[in-house]
C-alpha cells in the first residue's frame, strides 16, 4: 500500500468523470474477483464500468425517449459569468436541463445565478461553487 506524503501533490480530479461508491455483497464481490483473476477483466473497476455500459446500451432507446421528452441537453453545458450576464441583460431566465455535466463558472455569484436560472435539473453532476449550489438548491427539480 502506498501512502501519500506531504511532498506529493494531490492527484487532480478528472474533469470527465465523477467518483461513486457502491456496496456489494460478498458473494457478488467474489464473483467479480474470480472473473478478474481469470483474466476476463483487468480489475474490479473494469468489470463495473463494463456492466454499467452494458446496462446503458440495453436501455438506450428508453433513455433517448426520456431525453427528448424532457428536452435535456446531453453532455456538457457550461454557464460563464458573461453567459448569465447576457441572459440578465435580455431580461430572461433559464430552465437548465442537463444529462451529463452542468458547470457554472466560479466567478458567478449566487445573486447572478438566482437572477438568471429559474430551474435546474441535472442528471449526472453539477459543478459550481458551494455558494451557488446552496442558492440554487430550492430551484432544483
Amino acid at each position: 500500500m502506498k501512502v501519500k506524503t506531504a511532498a506529493e501533490p494531490a492527484k487532480p480530479k478528472a474533469l470527465d468523470s465523477e467518483k461513486i461508491t457502491i456496496n456489494l455483497g460478498f458473494v457478488d464481490l467474489g464473483h467479480i474477483d474470480l472473473l478478474v483473476a481469470e483474466g476476463f477483466y483487468a480489475n474490479r473497476t473494469d468489470f463495473i464500468r463494463t456492466a454499467i455500459r452494458n446496462q446503458l446500451t440495453t436501455h438506450a432507446d428508453a433513455v433517448k425517449q426520456v431525453v427528448a421528452r424532457k428536452m435535456l441537453v446531453l453532455g456538457l453545458q457550461h454557464f460563464s459569468q458573461s453567459d448569465l450576464l447576457a441572459v440578465q441583460a435580455a431580461n430572461q431566465k433559464l430552465q437548465v436541463r442537463v444529462l451529463g455535466l452542468a458547470s457554472i463558472g466560479h466567478d458567478v455569484t449566487p445573486e447572478l445565478a438566482l437572477a438568471t436560472i429559474d430551474s435546474i435539473e441535472v442528471l449526472g453532476a453539477l459543478h459550481a461553487s458551494p455558494e451557488v449550489k446552496t442558492a440554487l438548491a430550492a430551484r432544483q427539480l
